[in-house]
């Protein structure tokens, strides 16, 4: 008998990096990564982006859901704005990403709001 296949792991901050890397192949603007580790208990990191039309924010967040299950396995535990396309949030628990239509992310600023996060440098590498 063969040994099982060995199924990667990933820490939450490699699964933000890829899915920071896989808003950047999709041409998304502006994208940053916030460690919210010692800021707040809610998540580990916000990784936020912004698209350039509601058809542009869809298809990041669509994008992103897939890429991440498909090369990871890793799922989405709650999904907001999908279908809007004006704010997406998509929860995987240890991370959260937000695609911002531009307009709602100048209103909103989060980045303003978390303001004590540190911002991570998003790395070359985690594109595949």
């Amino acid at each position: 008998m063969s040994a099982p296949a060995h199924t990667p792991t990933y820490s939450s901050l490699d699964l933000a990096q890829r899915a920071a890397a896989i808003l950047l192949d999709r041409k998304a603007n502006d994208v940053v990564l916030l460690s919210l580790k010692g800021v707040s208990d809610m998540t580990d990191y916000f990784l936020i982006a912004s698209g350039t039309s509601d058809t542009h924010v869809r298809a990041l967040g669509n994008s992103v859901l897939e890429d991440l299950k498909k090369e990871t396995g890793q799922m989405a535990h709650h999904v907001e704005g999908l279908q809007q396309g004006r704010w997406v949030l998509l929860d995987y628990v240890d991370f959260v990403v937000h695609v911002f239509h531009p307009t709602l992310r100048n209103f909103y600023q989060i980045e303003r709001l978390w303001a004590d996060a540190d911002v991570i440098p998003i790395t070359h590498d985690a594109s595949r």
